[in-house]
């Protein structure tokens, strides 16, 4: 894996988790890889990976059974995209609407390129 050094490696992880959890790849309930596991996938210390969970446990996205493993908490779609959603209008959409301002955008153009990128 190749992480960037403006983040801490364990935060990165969780944004991947995440992401994965958003578009569906990780189900919810469903069994994830075990630390020992995604430490060696993502080429980290497993302690990084422990501190990952931790995170995740604590926004409630996943769950340990004990002896079993971690799991997708039922809940962990919604509370993903809600936070990302609120991170994303607090962060990103000023800064869009500033430059669609400048730039002079209309809505069908912007509408239009959204349903290009869809495509993709």
């Amino acid at each position: 894996m190749q992480f960037t050094e403006s983040q801490a490696i364990y935060l990165q992880i969780v944004k991947i988790i995440e992401e994965k959890i958003l578009r569906k790849e990780w189900a919810e309930e469903e069994r994830i890889p075990s630390v020992r596991d995604l430490a060696v996938a993502m080429e980290v210390n497993p302690n990084t990976v422990v501190r990952t969970y931790e995170i995740l446990q604590q926004k409630e996205v996943i769950y340990n059974k004990r002896g079993i493993g971690y799991f997708v908490s039922e809940k962990a779609y919604s509370i993903v995209k809600d936070e990302w959603k609120k991170n994303f209008k607090e962060q990103n959409l000023p800064e869009f609407f500033k430059n669609i301002s400048l730039l002079d955008f209309s809505m069908d153009e912007i509408s239009l390129l959204y349903k290009q990128y869809n495509k993709q």
